[in-house]
């Protein structure tokens, strides 16, 4: 070997050197992503991705905001944090509509939810009509409560709804404060813990959507950005994708492990309660997906909130990301 020919692998072999050095001087990408407050599904894998070191595996440090979902709403459309894991589709479609540019990246959750009631004269949706209902407005859950009722006959402007936030609800039906309360996982399972026998209200989920949709699933909450952001940074986006999808994979495979991570601070009960859920997962629904493979299920969503008015006018198919992330 020349002389010249040993230089140049020197020089090559230094300057990889170097660029690994710089890399490790760098470290992980620091991310603020904001979400929801718990109990809630937004809220669900986060603390799972930090016990496990799963972001920092993925060359990524996040860190998780906790917000109310008005003041979520606000700061995500505003661009005071530019991704949000608690990306619901109609929180999404609506800031597209009012002239948000955002991306849905891919979704965590199918849709389930329910209404619970302790009064004896509820016994169906129809019945809240002139009765009082907690719910969480400003949350898609609430929204896809309002589609389903509309489509079982429910005049749903005929129901005088008290406004909450999402760790409320469980509150509101433990003291019984209102006649029914709208509610999903996973503080549907604490609240059945701890007074098992409330009763659930048949939403005709699984008929209801076969008959508008054609199909059985319902996307409903995720992660989502600004496009600006997500344009610009594809890499960034496979990489949050695979710190979330090793923790869907890890929670499926590890429900009791996870249980207490997902509910901090939960009782005993509550935690085997917690585990139960997620070994099943009908309710929970915990459901990976990229947002381009399940682009018609995300319009039908679109459809929906149309057709209770809840879009002025059909959010752009642009806010579904169209790059892969796989």
């Amino acid at each position: 070997m020349t002389y010249v020919n040993r230089l140049a692998i020197g020089i090559a072999l230094t300057a990889i050197v170097l660029g690994l050095s710089r890399a490790h001087a760098q470290g992980p990408t620091k991310l603020a992503i904001v979400i929801f407050s718990p109990p809630s599904l937004g809220a669900f894998m986060p603390p799972v991705i930090k016990a496990r070191k799963l972001d920092a595996a993925n060359g990524l440090d996040i860190s998780f905001q906790e917000r109310t979902p008005d003041a979520y709403t606000a700061q995500f459309n505003s661009g005071e944090f530019k991704i949000g894991g608690s990306a619901s589709l109609t929180t999404m479609g609506l800031a597209d509509v009012r002239g948000v540019k955002v991306r849905y990246l891919f979704n965590l959750f199918d849709f389930w939810g329910a209404v619970v009631t302790s009064r004896p004269t509820i016994r169906s949706l129809k019945d809240l009509e002139g009765k009082q209902l907690a719910g969480a407005r400003a949350t898609t859950n609430y929204v896809m409560f309002e589609f389903f009722a509309k489509k079982l006959g429910v005049d749903v402007s005929k129901i005088q709804v008290v406004n909450t936030a999402t760790p409320g609800l469980v509150g509101y039906a433990l003291a019984d404060r209102a006649d029914a309360v709208q509610i999903w996982e996973p503080a549907y399972t604490l609240l059945l813990a701890k007074k098992p026998d409330i009763r659930t209200l048949d939403s005709g989920i699984d008929r209801v959507w076969k008959a508008f949709a054609g199909g059985n699933r319902i996307p409903y909450l995720g992660v989502g950005a600004h496009a600006d952001w997500a344009d610009q940074n594809p890499v960034l986006v496979t990489k949050l994708y695979a710190t979330y999808k090793a923790a869907a994979e890890w929670i499926a495979k590890n429900p009791d492990e996870a249980a207490p991570l997902v509910a901090p601070g939960a009782s005993a009960e509550d935690i085997r309660s917690m585990a139960t859920l997620i070994r099943n997962n009908e309710r929970l629904a915990m459901s990976l997906a990229a947002a381009d493979d399940i682009r018609n299920e995300i319009e039908a969503v679109y459809k929906a909130g149309i057709d209770v008015g809840y879009f002025p006018s059909m959010p752009s198919n642009e806010t579904i990301y169209g790059k892969p992330i796989r």
